[in-house]
């Protein structure tokens, strides 16, 4: 798509239908999101055309009257590109693209233009266009001689081909597939390499005694702006969708003395494409492996529960499901809807990443959520053991020391990873 590469904005027309149990206002919402994505990759919406239908039209989606009149609206406005909602198959688009006499591409193919704009990391260009040609592959079509068959009369074994599979040549559109699968293994190549690197990173972390906490929610929820109120980041924030797509991690230090490692994530949308998902699946690892989510949510948002929804189904997507999660209203200064949600989610907190109100309390309730996940054990440590000592101070919480003629008894409160290494001179209880 490359909107925002072109020397002028695109006219867009937008397409929602409302298929039962959606309703109509759930199908207008969903296209004000849809507005702000396009004007995100750079295109100007010019009108709205929705539709009720007990099901889609499986050739064109929304049927060919309904088509026509699309195309009598696009004339009118003058549109470059018709935009729906919804995935559309790849015959869709193409007998829509027919009738409509112009581009027809989904939200999704929106989404994927706006995050190869916003990659700046090798890893996060890599993953993008990984994207991008799987959503691509089943959509490759030819037109006129280059449909043309796979040539030879001989099929698989020395058997004749059957009839109707021989032709002139090997065809363009056989030679385009080819080119991108062998471009896909080639970055799926890549990324294997720097997932495995990512990993080491991890592990290496973990030994350390690091704690760690992944910042999630819906795209433009205020993520970054809590990461650069937390610890200085300076991650770039802006007041549009999908604003930042690379991971960042800083240090974060709690009240109670102990530093965790905390990460903002990408944001998530409501109909994500699934080849996004699969594509980030290595960068989203850290989520699932995070000792803590920091859920943040827009409290002025239309619909937050519906956010909400759209969220955990992608954590669950990618495994992170039963990860402690914190859930985190934001923008309180915008309205008192912040106060009432807190409301109905209890253990919920209220804040504004943009005035710093509410943060001491969320550092406050980090701490003591990461706190009450450690286990206190008791240790009896060797006197001539000081690096175990040192060890037990430096990764987890020294409670209690009560010196004994031929070591140290110990109480300390420690992560499972910690407890395990120092197992053999723990006390049965």
């Amino acid at each position: 798509m490359a909107l925002i590469e072109r020397s002028f904005r695109e006219r867009i027309v937008l397409v929602g239908v409302t298929v039962p149990p959606a309703t109509v206002e759930a199908t207008e919402e969903h296209l004000d999101e849809l507005a702000q994505l396009v004007d995100t990759a750079g295109a100007d919406v010019m009108a709205r055309v929705l539709q009720r239908r007990d099901s889609p039209d499986p050739a064109t989606f929304i049927g060919k009257g309904k088509a026509e009149e699309l195309r009598e609206v696009s004339l009118d406005v003058d549109a470059d590109t018709v935009v729906f909602d919804d995935d559309l198959s790849p015959a869709q688009q193409r007998n829509l693209e027919a009738i409509l006499g112009r581009t027809a591409i989904s939200r999704t193919e929106v989404i994927l233009d706006i995050f190869a704009q916003n990659a700046r990391t090798q890893e996060g260009r890599a993953q993008v266009e990984l994207a991008q040609l799987r959503h691509r592959l089943p959509r490759l079509r030819g037109r006129g001689k280059q449909l043309s068959r796979q040539a030879g009369a001989m099929g698989a074994g020395g058997a004749r081909a059957p009839i109707g599979s021989r032709g002139p040549g090997e065809t363009q559109l056989e030679v385009d597939r080819r080119r991108l699968l062998r471009r896909v293994a080639k970055l799926e190549g890549e990324l294997r390499q720097l997932t495995a690197t990512r990993r080491t990173q991890r592990k290496t972390r973990a030994r350390a005694g690091n704690r760690s906490v992944s910042i999630v929610g819906y795209t433009n929820a205020g993520k970054s702006t809590l990461l650069n109120r937390l610890t200085d980041a300076g991650v770039l924030v802006e007041d549009r969708l999908f604003a930042t797509l690379d991971p960042r991690v800083r240090r974060l230090d709690l009240p109670g003395g102990e530093a965790v490692l905390l990460s903002d994530t990408v944001g998530f949308v409501r109909k994500l494409p699934h080849h996004l998902v699969e594509a980030f699946r290595s960068t989203l690892e850290a989520v699932a492996e995070s000792d803590l989510l920091v859920h943040v949510v827009d409290a002025s948002a239309p619909d937050p529960q519906a956010q909400i929804d759209a969220v955990r189904t992608v954590l669950g997507e990618i495994g992170a499901a039963d990860v402690p999660e914190l859930l985190v209203f934001n923008k309180a200064d915008v309205g008192d809807d912040a106060k009432r949600l807190v409301g109905d989610h209890p253990g919920s907190l209220r804040m504004s990443a943009l005035t710093g109100e509410g943060v001491d309390e969320l550092l406050q309730t980090l701490s003591d959520r990461l706190r009450a996940l450690e286990q206190v054990v008791e240790l009896l440590v060797p006197w001539d053991r000081g690096d175990v000592l040192a060890g037990l101070h430096r990764e987890g919480e020294v409670l209690v020391e009560a010196p004994e003629d031929q070591a140290m008894r110990i109480r300390a409160r420690l992560d499972a990873a910690t407890a395990g290494r120092y197992r053999q001179w723990t006390v049965a209880s």
